[in-house]
């Protein structure tokens, strides 16, 4: 489970993510109004990369749960012949996406069971290749993922290999949970994860940042991830979704 599946309910989620779900609202009561937050990140991204920056080809890596405004329905939208490859290392979660998220005709969409934590698996992956040409830009998607792993396991070298084997013009784009707006609520929020066996990591603006090495950052940066594009007026207080968001173009 990503944080963007806390405030879905229904079919498309399972008792244990509801478990800790409910554990992490305990802990941090706007937990769901900032995973529809996040999701709302997501479709403003993919809308900016499909519209503004002509992108075609996206790499979704922790998919999650399918649910509404998926990665190739909000591109499609856009041009009917975007491709999308979700990753994700939970199988019932693939299941449910090979179910339920279906491609226009005239694009496609390819699922990969793998862990972030594995980009050489994802790259040399069968679909990918099928899916998606090497040869032009693709849009890498890391958003609520990163928070699952721990600096022991290196996701700066991780994200950098993934980002590397992309062509020059290809973007990187993230969300990432934070301690710098809220830090005993963010502390909480940890506690309840890990209580549950499950790693959670938040970082600070330079770390998420740090991501972005050698990449050129799109406008306004690294910011609340309600201040980045939002549709109409800015929000009244950019800090109340307590996650950084940002995307940067590889030269």
């Amino acid at each position: 489970m990503t944080c963007t599946d806390i405030h879905y309910s229904g079919n498309d989620n399972f008792a244990a993510d509801r478990a800790l779900a409910d554990a992490v609202v305990k802990a941090m009561p706007s937990a769901r109004s900032m995973a529809r937050a996040n999701r709302d990140f997501l479709r403003r991204a993919v809308r900016y990369l499909a519209t503004e920056a002509g992108i075609r080809q996206f790499l979704d890596v922790g998919t999650g749960i399918p649910t509404a405004g998926n990665t190739h329905e909000v591109a499609q939208a856009v041009a009917k012949d975007s491709r999308v490859v979700y990753v994700d290392n939970d199988p019932i979660v693939l299941a449910h996406a090979r179910a339920l998220m279906t491609s226009d005709p005239a694009g496609a969409t390819a699922f990969i069971q793998a862990d972030l934590r594995e980009p050489g698996k994802i790259l040399a992956d069968p679909a990918l290749r099928k899916t998606l040409d090497q040869a032009e830009p693709v849009a890498l998607m890391l958003i609520a993922i990163l928070m699952y792993v721990g600096d022991e396991d290196g996701p700066r070298g991780l994200v950098a290999e993934l980002v590397d084997a992309l062509p020059s013009g290809s973007y990187l784009t993230l969300t990432h949970p934070t301690a710098d707006f809220n830090p005993g609520e963010a502390a909480a929020a940890v506690a309840a994860t890990e209580q549950a066996g499950i790693s959670f990591t938040a970082r600070t603006e330079a770390e998420v940042a740090a991501f972005f090495t050698g990449l050129d950052l799109v406008d306004p940066g690294v910011v609340p991830i309600l201040a980045w594009h939002p549709d109409g007026r800015a929000p009244a207080d950019a800090r109340a979704a307590y996650y950084y968001g940002a995307m940067g173009r590889k030269p």
